[in-house]
């Protein structure tokens, strides 16, 4: 069965966990049942399954009786591999990536199935491009990490400055700078859940956070070095910006994305490029205080995490995969972030990425479901491989976000 051929064109995995559900009301909401998308929901219970089913035909409003459901299991190599075969793109938002995401990966590569999740595990995407970017080249997958706010809107921020910095200078940026002017959102307990069982597998192996810290760990193995350092960890004076900053939680994995992607596009956005991110704190001696004060706690809190029986006890008080905010919450949330670009000849641009939903769920659930429905029915002009956002998808993702409340603008 050729690609263009398959039964359905996306197939949600994981679609009764909390992300899960998210992605598919989106998909109902937008695309019905088959009227410009076919797809399916699957996961490991039946039961579970036909009860999303039917409750997301009462939130949408729309029918859904007629959507599929696959059974399979994160742990039966063969219930994926026929999965994958059934389908063009598996959307997986079954995570801790590195405990459940690995069998996945190998039967898409396998497949010539193309493929997108949610993770942000620097150490996991590592050890899958180690062992199937090969098959995946060969078969024809597509498989695209990170599509969610971990790590589209830097990701497709960046490729945007680039964009318009071409379009209006003739000339791409030697540097973009993202800086998160303000959000609001709970913790992701997915999210939360794979920093914990990062955590764990540094205890057993030190090599995964030094190579965690390293600026350029995710790119091309020939291509791990440039001019960005490690991530700055204390308050920080940005007079581009004029205010004081604080690191940002994401940054460890945002920039490496980023990097990888001019990498992976030839290096479009020039071997000089750098790329840089932080959060705003405001100005004056205000400012210092919130941004030192903020530093502090995000360095206590990292190293109380990095000791065993305090992760342990944390882990069971923090949200916990499966749970998230209720719709109100959700609905209430947003992220605002700022871009700047600047290009080698002189001229600098201002952007702006925002998001209409709190960037843990609401807007990662329609960011991963418009990344799905791109890989599977946009003409994107790459072929299989392990892919970022930006260097698979670019212009055809940039061109679809909208229409999940994401948006990339130029400010005056």
């Amino acid at each position: 069965m050729t690609d263009a051929n398959r039964e359905f064109e996306v197939v949600i995995w994981g679609a009764s966990g909390f992300t899960g559900k998210l992605t598919a009301e989106y998909l109902l909401a937008q695309y019905g049942v088959s009227e410009g998308l076919r797809w399916a929901l699957a996961g490991r219970n039946q039961a579970k399954l036909e009860q999303v089913r039917d409750d997301l035909a009462r939130k949408t409003g729309r029918e859904a009786d007629a959507l599929p459901i696959l059974i399979g299991d994160s742990d039966d190599a063969a219930s994926l591999a026929e999965i994958a075969g059934r389908t063009r793109v598996v959307c997986t938002t079954v995570g801790p990536y590195a405990k459940y995401g690995s069998k996945l990966v190998e039967a898409c590569a396998k497949q010539g199935t193309s493929y997108c999740d949610l993770t942000g595990e620097v150490q996991w995407m590592q050890r899958m491009i180690e062992a199937h970017e090969d098959a995946a080249r060969a078969s024809g997958a597509r498989i695209v990490f990170n599509c969610g706010f971990d790590c589209i809107p830097s990701d497709i921020g960046a490729f945007f400055m680039q964009q318009e910095m071409n379009r209006l200078h003739g000339a791409p940026c030697s540097q973009v700078q993202l800086r998160v002017k303000g959000f609001s959102g709970g913790a992701s307990g997915g999210t939360i859940a794979s920093m914990m069982n990062m955590l764990d597998e540094a205890a057993e192996d030190p090599s995964i956070m030094r190579s965690m810290r390293q600026p350029y760990a995710l790119n091309p193995k020939d291509h791990q070095t440039g001019p960005d350092g490690e991530d700055a960890m204390g308050p920080h004076y940005d007079a581009d910006f004029g205010q004081w900053t604080a690191p940002f939680m994401m940054a460890a994995i945002n920039t490496r994305v980023v990097r990888r992607s001019n990498a992976l596009l030839n290096y479009a956005y020039g071997k000089n490029f750098r790329y840089d991110e932080a959060m705003l704190m405001g100005k004056g001696p205000l400012g210092l205080a919130k941004a030192s004060a903020t530093s502090a706690g995000s360095l206590a809190m990292m190293g109380a995490m990095a000791i065993g029986p305090i992760r342990r006890a944390a882990g069971g008080r923090l949200p916990q995969p499966g749970e998230g905010p209720s719709q109100e919450k959700r609905e209430a949330g947003f992220f605002d972030l700022q871009l700047r670009g600047v290009s080698a000849a002189g001229p600098v641009l201002s952007g702006r990425v925002t998001g209409d939903r709190d960037p843990g769920y609401g807007s990662t659930s329609k960011m991963l479901a418009e990344s799905a429905v791109c890989l599977a029915q946009d003409e994107l002009g790459v072929g299989g491989g392990i892919w970022t956002p930006a260097s698979a998808m670019g212009e055809a993702l940039l061109a679809r976000l909208p229409k999940a409340g994401v948006k990339f603008q130029l400010e005056d």
